[in-house]
């Protein structure tokens, strides 16, 4: 009876131990999201769900075209990186122009559909030092930095991730 009731014990204990380190990676390495909005369609639909690694923003910046993630003061949000430091944006005629060039959006719903959002957010502007412009792909139902700025890199929580589920479109984000 000893023998089983030690044996008892150190499952549980193991089986504590497991939790606990489950519990710390998904704390500080890793991160489980499901995408509640449309902003990012065709790309990313909502009820997706991903698997995010929260480490990289610490040791890298995101490239432009990079998902990043990112906490705005109560949510966490996913878009894409379209500015970058220093980079001088403009939108004109439903276009997107990175230092004066269009920018080539094969990712976009709509094509020709990008409008500045806040009439506080003049165009054009330049995204301030370490802070990225973002935006969704699905510009016509995407609250993003032409509505609220530049998202400052202390904010990102996550750059990339792997889609978990639906399980037909499982794979990297691009």
């Amino acid at each position: 009876m000893l023998l089983k009731a030690k044996q008892f014990l150190e499952f549980t204990i193991e089986l504590l131990l497991a939790i606990v380190a489950a519990a710390l990676i998904m704390q500080f390495v890793f991160m489980h999201s499901e995408v509640p909005s449309g902003s990012m369609i065709p790309t990313i639909s909502i009820g997706d769900h991903f698997i995010l690694n929260k480490v990289t923003p610490y040791y890298r910046k995101p490239e432009r075209g990079e998902i990043v993630v990112f906490f705005d003061g109560k949510d966490n949000l996913i878009k894409r990186v379209i500015g970058l430091p220093g980079d001088e944006l403009d939108l004109y005629a439903g276009n997107l122009y990175v230092n004066g060039v269009l920018l080539d959006e094969p990712y976009l719903n709509h094509p020709n559909s990008t409008f500045p959002l806040n009439p506080n957010i003049v165009f054009p502007l330049t995204v301030p030092e370490n802070h990225f412009f973002v935006m969704g792909d699905n510009r016509l139902n995407s609250a993003d930095s032409r509505y609220f700025g530049s998202v400052n890199r202390e904010d990102l929580v996550a750059i990339g991730g792997i889609r978990v589920f639906p399980f037909n479109a499982i794979g990297i984000l691009k």
